[in-house]
């Protein structure tokens, strides 16, 4: 699949490189929209309710503990993954799939792999009964996972014009947030059992997704455009340069500090309520903030995704949900209460939700090259889950010493820090 590329040819006379001027289609943004969901819903689902409840059956003394090993090696498989497939679709030529309806393209492959393997593994989880077996296929699980979001989220630079990038990253985005409740939904008020659980998340993962690769366009890269993937170009995937390309190194920063925030501010909202608010039932409190949380997303993913491409502004907006999300923090600082915890997810929720629709719309527009589109999506990936593993990792102690207050102080630090270095990118407004 992959072939020596001309370094002579211009990116331009190669669709596949070319930077989109036409829109794209309601049902490509709708087919995206699927895929995205299959896969949020997929990942998300198991490591809330299904590996939970199979860590509680397998060691129910060591449940925190098997739990976060399980998740820290699903973290590491997709941290790995990513960008090595990201390097590799931006190298394959073309493949033939059946049924393919508009030519052969190099995206659509990987995305329909990753389903497939992480589909195939979500079913073999369902009858592990040792930490080994969930250790192995949940690994391979996110490498599937690892595979599509590299695919997934290399079709938007790819296929969308930049004045259309905020509306359809609101739209890839809103998947994060919705997936997890139409998961939870799924598996305990529809099926029953943790096999019932896996193949539905299993078999709605694949049929997400198949209409988007067998329905919408996929450019093939046609004649070769960089040089053939050898193990060192492999290597450096993980990698890129700061110096030669800032805008992208300050967007990566900017990630990590959003996203570290949102971790250490939604990960202990469950303790929160149970230990500070002390509120009589915990669990049912965390389902409303979730729920909350979700609305303000999809709300604000859809809308200002909208108006940021109509004004042509990203950097003012990233700012903006950086502080909005830093305001909850503070509710949680200032006033350990039920109205405050309610507040802290509407405001977490607006701002995720903007976030997540414009950042990802300007990280497209910084990508140092048009040929590494979706292994320099995985770089990002990595800031993605990184600091997601950090947040988690020092939560816990930053808790036991200080208490929620300097956890809740953290998270509004790290979401100011991250509203103050997008404004150091130069090439986007």
């Amino acid at each position: 699949m992959t072939d020596q590329l001309v370094q002579s040819q211009p990116a331009a006379v190669i669709p596949a490189l070319a930077e989109p001027t036409a829109r794209v289609s309601r049902p490509w943004i709708a087919g995206t929209t699927l895929a995205n969901m299959g896969l949020w819903m997929a990942s998300y689902t198991p490591v809330q309710i299904l590996l939970a409840n199979q860590a509680q059956k397998i060691a129910p003394h060591d449940k925190f503990t098997v739990l976060s090993v399980v998740l820290a090696l699903g973290a590491v498989a997709t941290v790995l993954t990513t960008p090595i497939v990201g390097a590799l679709s931006d190298r394959t030529r073309r493949v033939s799939l059946p049924l393919l309806r508009h030519g052969r393209g190099r995206r659509h492959a990987w995305t329909l792999a990753g389903a497939l393997l992480s589909a195939v593994s979500l079913l073999f989880l369902a009858g592990q009964h040792s930490v080994p077996g969930l250790l192995i296929f949940w690994f391979t699980t996110n490498i599937g996972f690892g595979a599509m979001y590299a695919s997934l989220t290399a079709a938007v630079p790819d296929h969308v014009p930049v004045a259309q990038r905020a509306t359809v990253a609101g739209w890839t985005g809103m998947p994060q947030a919705l997936g997890l409740v139409v998961g939870a939904l799924l598996v305990t008020e529809f099926v029953t059992g943790l096999a019932a659980g896996y193949m539905a998340l299993s078999i709605l993962l694949v049929a997400f997704t198949l209409p988007f690769v067998l329905l919408t366009t996929d450019h093939p890269l046609g004649r070769p455009a960089s040089a053939r993937l050898s193990w060192r170009t492999l290597a450096s995937s993980f990698t890129f340069s700061p110096r030669e390309h800032p805008d992208f190194g300050w967007a990566w920063i900017t990630r990590c500090m959003i996203m570290l925030g949102n971790a250490t501010g939604t990960l202990y909202l469950l303790y929160f309520l149970r230990d500070a608010v002390h509120y009589k039932n915990a669990e049912q409190g965390l389902l409303i903030l979730i729920v909350i949380y979700t609305t303000g997303v999809v709300i604000t993913a859809l809308a200002l995704g909208v108006v940021s491409d109509r004004i042509g502004r990203r950097k003012p907006m990233v700012v903006a949900s950086g502080l909005v999300m830093a305001a909850a923090a503070i509710c949680l600082t200032l006033s350990e209460t039920w109205p405050s915890a309610l507040a802290a997810a509407a405001l977490f929720g607006i701002g995720f939700g903007c976030y997540i629709a414009v950042d990802q719309a300007l990280i497209t527009q910084v990508l140092p090259a048009a040929s590494e589109r979706a292994k320099d999506l995985g770089v990002i990936n990595i800031a993605n889950v990184g600091s997601t593993a950090v947040g988690t990792a020092i939560a816990a102690p930053v808790v036991a010493l200080g208490g929620y207050p300097s956890l809740y102080i953290l998270t509004a630090v790290a979401l100011v820090l991250g509203g103050i270095f997008v404004l150091k990118i130069k090439s986007v407004r």
